[in-house]
């Protein structure tokens, strides 16, 4: 293996990268590029979701900084070694079981965070989450 590949653990055709790409790509200008052995979503440029944290199933994501404390008392949510340094965090997650709307959630949370102003008036225009209101 040469210094600048990487292992795959989770390959665009395994399960939890088809279930993420399902909700990612409804993102405007949504690319997926594979990234140090893994696939990353992305706000044209900008990345908003990684799939899997070394072997763990796990889907990485920046959250909304009001509910970043909240999301580290869950079991499942942890910070990731490399991204978490950047105000990252990732949640465990199977792709048969879920807890998909609450990624879903993370994941708009997390494409708001890096979308450009464009992109986010393209999502506004046509919602991809139904955010409720208190």
């Amino acid at each position: 293996m040469s210094a600048d590949s990487h292992v795959v653990n989770f390959p665009p055709e395994h399960p939890l990268v088809r279930r993420v790409r399902s909700l990612a790509e409804r993102y405007p200008e949504c690319a997926e590029v594979m990234a140090h052995g893994r696939c990353t979503f992305r706000a044209g440029k900008r990345q908003f979701a990684l799939v899997g944290v070394g072997e763990t199933s796990a889907v990485v994501f920046i959250p909304d900084p009001d509910e970043r404390d909240a999301l580290l008392e869950r079991d499942d949510v942890f910070v990731p070694p490399y991204e978490g340094a950047y105000g990252w965090l990732a949640i465990r997650i199977d792709a048969a079981s879920g807890p998909w709307d609450l990624i879903e959630e993370l994941l708009d949370a997390s494409y708001r965070r890096v979308a450009l102003v464009r992109q986010l008036k393209a999502l506004d225009a046509d919602p991809v989450v139904e955010i409720e209101e208190l």
